[in-house]
């Protein structure tokens, strides 16, 4: 897929937004504590020729890493509303991965002109289980220390299948890639935060991928932590994989993109 680079004016600085595509709505990506725009390529490359698609590194983090803070979640709810004005002209879906699907939420709550949709892969409920304890955030804190200690969360915790080497590769890097501060917003604070009241105002459609052997976001947990907050959601469970459902099946995440599009169709016809 041929993509367009974009410099969006936000915050304290620009994002550089991969755009391609023109046939929409347009799928517009937000990844996941560690991840970059390039989480997504896998999924893309399941998409068909010319589905319109927008991803970026978010704030803190790869290509973005210099903009400055906050890096707390109405932020980076913020850059994705700027992201969407800017290079988004027609309907739009977003696509949410954990973190990224909390962040999505809080957007779409806002009701944003042009918001057909949203696509939750693996979320981050609006507000966690009693499990999420402050040990757990500080132990959470420092998953991305080092490249021992991403491997160690990349093969034990987060994914539930071999990754090919090259995605590996660049999942690590991609779990590096960001200054101290933004490392630890989401653990020490934005997986914590309470948007419950938030979320519902989202009057789209909504769709949550879950992952059946995820242990970061089990089925069980969004089941009992989403789906009673936005009760119109529609939860599917993807067999045999883990939390990175973008990289470990990116062909079962462009099939559900796919089939959401195709209802949304309908819908609207």
């Amino acid at each position: 897929m041929t993509e367009t680079t974009i410099r969006v004016a936000v915050a304290g600085g620009t994002l550089d937004v991969r755009v391609g595509g023109r046939t929409g709505p347009a799928l517009v990506f937000a990844h996941y504590w560690g991840g970059s725009a390039d989480t997504w390529d896998g999924v893309l490359g399941h998409l068909p020729p010319g589905q319109a698609t927008v991803r970026f590194d978010q704030r803190g983090w790869g290509t973005s890493r210099a903009l400055p803070g906050p890096y707390h979640l109405d932020r980076t709810a913020d850059d994705l509303a700027r992201v969407v004005d800017t290079c988004v002209p027609g309907p739009f879906v977003l696509v949410g991965h954990s973190m990224g699907g909390k962040a999505s939420q809080l957007l779409a709550a806002r009701r944003p002109a042009g918001l057909v949709g949203l696509v939750l892969v693996a979320p981050a409920p609006p507000r966690p289980p009693a499990t999420v304890t402050e040990e757990y955030r500080r132990v959470l804190s420092h998953a991305y220390d080092s490249p021992e200690t991403v491997r160690h969360a990349l093969d034990h915790v987060l994914t539930a299948v071999p990754l090919p080497e090259a995605v590996r590769t660049t999942a690590l890097r991609d779990s590096l890639a960001a200054g101290a501060e933004a490392r630890q917003e989401w653990p020490l604070r934005g997986i914590a935060q309470d948007i419950t009241r938030a979320v519902r105002d989202i009057e789209v459609p909504v769709t949550v991928l879950a992952a059946e052997h995820d242990v970061v976001e089990p089925p069980s947990v969004l089941r009992e932590h989403l789906l009673p907050h936005i009760p119109h959601a529609t939860l599917t469970t993807v067999p045999a994989v883990g939390h990175l459902l973008p990289v470990e099946a990116p062909a079962a995440v462009a099939t559900a993109l796919g089939e959401f599009l195709a209802l949304l169709g309908h819908r609207r016809h």
